[in-house]
């Protein structure tokens, strides 16, 4: 029987972003090993604070404690799956389908669609009634990493992040390989064991995820300021263009007045000048007396 426990998994997003944390591994009954994660992740220079074992004790027991969580995966209960889905950093854990599916990256579209129905209906609302919440984000999350493996274009994304992770770390393993050589050391790596080299692959492949969407998410909120940006400069430029209309029909409509007004007002003021005119006498001139 199987005892849960609790490994650690960081995946740090861009330069800037927050570590997120993700829970996720199991403690085996009947090894000497703990199931705590290294005292600092080299993959994600981040900091493990699980001081119960030590890095060596991990790397002793990662091939069998791999294997076993792969079993154990394979026929977790409705609530594990729900647990496994939801939990801290799940967010950027279901950025992979295929590891939110627990399937191949290699299957087949028929195992993929049997993956599919048997995962989906062990989440179901329906079969988890005492906490349907839950479980309908559990299935809203199963049911968006199939549709998106159902497509070409973004299953072939996917695909390519997961070949750049297991590249990066064949190359990083190259580099340590030629550093060993370099300081005259035997070119042993951990990376040597299939299923470190695997975790490794898995850590690098979540990395990239966590930064593309981190990136995506980035360009998104740019082309949402930039598209309320046009959008207050279209509004702007519609009320402006209204003003002129309305100035502009103001200004028709009160032609007639202003220019009534203005033969008016000359009007008036000829018929003043007219009247001041006549009543205007010169003066009278007194002729001069001579004695």
């Amino acid at each position: 029987m199987a005892v849960e426990g609790l490994h650690y998994l960081f995946v740090a997003g861009s330069k800037g972003a927050a570590p997120i944390h993700v829970n996720e591994f199991t403690e085996l009954e009947g090894t000497d090993c703990c199931a705590s994660g290294p005292p600092r992740d080299e993959v994600f220079n981040t900091e493990v604070h699980n001081p119960g074992s030590s890095w060596l004790s991990y790397l002793q027991c990662s091939r069998y404690q791999v294997k076993q969580i792969e079993k154990r995966d394979s026929v977790l209960t409705s609530k594990q799956q729900i647990d496994r889905l939801l939990r801290p950093g799940a967010s950027y854990f279901n950025l992979n389908p295929f590891e939110v599916l627990q399937i191949d990256p290699d299957a087949t579209d028929d195992e993929l669609k049997k993956r599919f129905r048997a995962l989906s209906i062990l989440v179901h609302p329906d079969k988890n009634q005492d906490d349907p919440d839950r479980a309908q984000k559990a299935f809203e999350a199963v049911d968006k990493a199939y549709k998106l493996l159902l497509d070409p274009e973004q299953k072939k994304r996917a695909l390519d992040v997961i070949h750049a992770g297991k590249e990066y770390v064949e190359h990083m393993v190259k580099e340590k390989r030629k550093q060993l050589k370099k300081e005259g050391k035997p070119q042993d790596v951990e990376e040597d064991d299939p299923e470190l080299f695997k975790q490794a692959v898995y850590k690098q492949t979540m990395k990239l995820f966590a930064e593309l969407e981190i990136k995506r998410k980035e360009r998104e909120a740019k082309d949402m300021h930039e598209r309320k940006r046009a959008r207050e400069e279209e509004i702007e430029a519609a009320e402006k263009a209204k003003r002129e209309r309305e100035w502009q029909k103001n200004f028709e409509e009160t032609r007639d007045g202003r220019v009534d007004s203005w033969r008016n007002f000359q009007a008036k003021g000829k018929s003043k000048e007219k009247k001041n005119r006549s009543f205007l006498k010169p003066p009278k001139v007194k002729m001069e007396q001579r004695e």
